[in-house]
């Protein structure tokens, strides 16, 4: 199939009621160097990435601080700012890193307040679009960290709070302190831990974010008959799928290729028959 499609074949979705952007989306983690830690190897080649996924219809990207940690930040304000209307950055803080693959929670009010500080910095504006807590800390009480990034929503430099690697019984947590946008957990063919909290989101109008979008499928039959009959890739089938299986999920996929990401955003053109979504889902 053509990798020319446009993320606008995805149709599109609302953002805290005040904001739509098109279904599929950009995760900008991986235009950073090896282990998620420092920069990328091609920094030009991360901005190409970042500019062609707006030419191909993306207005809603997904980062954090703690990509790079900063790395990711910066190169989308290098390549993208001053930004278009339309485009929503979304960014999260909570997390600290030590090195390579190291990830630590940290919710501490203070810290999540110096980074969303960091984040308005580096991303060159003055007020956070969507801001997701990144991951709860069980060393903090839930309400406080929340607590702190609501203060800063009633600063004005958060438009709308999201959170993030949450189960059900977080998320009715925070929705006591402040309104919820959007959820980000780990989500995907293979991996459907929070199917109950994609149901949920379709039934309250949150926007469901998954990340790790997409896995290794290599050898499922009923995937790979699917891929062949719409003559694409089995990353491209399980992406419909995505798009499919609920009206609240918008996918982010990423990758630091120009090529990946063509090849991602040509999913939006695939609609997948409801037979072809329940035999996915039963034989995945």
């Amino acid at each position: 199939m053509s990798a020319q499609s446009s993320a606008a074949n995805a149709g599109t979705i609302d953002v805290g009621g005040d904001l739509t952007v098109n279904r599929l989306g950009f995760g900008a983690m991986r235009i950073t160097g090896d282990g998620i830690w420092g920069p990328p190897r091609d920094r030009e080649e991360a901005k190409r990435v970042l500019r062609r996924a707006v030419e191909l219809g993306v207005n809603f990207i997904d980062t954090a601080d703690s990509y790079g940690p900063d790395v990711s930040e910066e190169i989308i304000a290098e390549a993208l700012h001053p930004y278009a209307d339309d485009l929503v950055i979304a960014t999260k803080g909570g997390l600290t890193r030590s090195g390579p693959n190291q990830w630590a929670p940290d919710g501490r009010p203070e810290h999540l307040r110096e980074a969303l500080e960091g984040s308005l910095r580096k991303l060159r504006v003055d007020t956070i679009t969507l801001y997701q807590f990144h991951r709860a800390d069980p060393r903090v009480p839930l309400e406080e960290s929340v607590g702190a990034i609501a203060e800063l929503k009633a600063e004005g430099k958060i438009r709308h709070i999201g959170v993030s690697n949450f189960s059900e019984e977080q998320l009715r947590a925070a929705q006591r302190i402040t309104p919820v946008v959007s959820i980000q957990n780990r989500y995907n063919v293979d991996d459907r831990g929070s199917e109950a909290l994609v149901d949920l989101c379709e039934q309250e109008s949150i926007v469901f974010l998954p990340w790790a979008p997409i896995q290794n499928l290599d050898g499922n039959a009923t995937i790979e008959a699917v891929a062949k009959k719409y003559e694409a890739s089995p990353r491209q089938v399980v992406l419909a799928w995505l798009l499919a299986r609920s009206s609240s999920i918008l996918p982010i996929p990423g990758t630091g290729s120009v090529g990946h990401l063509e090849d991602n955003i040509a999913a939006a053109g695939i609609k997948l028959t409801a037979q072809e979504v329940s035999d996915i889902t039963r034989n995945a």
